[in-house]
């Protein structure tokens, strides 16, 4: 059961990010570059996916928070915040989504559902949707938080490479050097 979870997992997950548009991750990742702040939301399990990502966006020197940290300063009007929702429903989300939009930030939303609010309000929308025929192997969001966590990294990457940085730098960034 346990090799066969991780190769189902790992097979949706490449077939899901094989769907994902390159020219819209670059497009995504100039915008990154640009914000003056970064801000990442998500609820649950989504939530987490999201930490991975805002920590690597500050390991790369860029201005990144978790909204709900409470640490974390409003969203202002050139800003970009990122939205991760595997539904595209979730109360929260919808909710954080509405008042930075008002306020006229740049949302990006990653969700599974194209026809979601979420996907209808966002400025960019990533839809990573693996089927799941096997929920005995993956339960419940399993796939769209791991595809999701493989497509943040792979965003990081991308980022680097734009950015010139390289793992050394990000290193000297990185809190357990502190």
């Amino acid at each position: 059961m346990f090799k066969d979870s991780y190769e189902f997992i790992l097979n949706k997950a490449r077939e899901a990010l094989d769907a994902i548009d390159d020219d819209q991750v670059k497009k995504t990742a100039s915008m990154i570059e640009r914000a003056k702040q970064i801000f990442v939301y998500g609820s649950g399990r989504s939530g987490l996916v999201g930490k991975f990502f805002a920590m690597r966006l500050v390991q790369l020197g860029l201005v990144a928070y978790f909204i709900g940290e409470t640490i974390t300063p409003v969203v202002e009007r050139d800003d970009i915040v990122i939205l991760i929702s595997n539904t595209g429903r979730t109360k929260s989300t919808l909710l954080v989504e509405s008042i930075v939009k008002r306020i006229g930030a740049k949302v990006i939303a990653i969700t599974s559902q194209i026809d979601s609010p979420l996907a209808k309000h966002a400025d960019v929308v990533f839809i990573i949707n693996p089927e799941n025929g096997r929920s005995d192997l993956a339960p419940l969001g399993t796939l769209f938080e791991i595809s999701s966590v493989i497509f943040l990294d792979a965003l990081i990457s991308q980022l680097m490479a734009e950015l010139g940085q390289r793992e050394e730098d990000m290193r000297r960034r990185h809190a357990i050097w502190v």
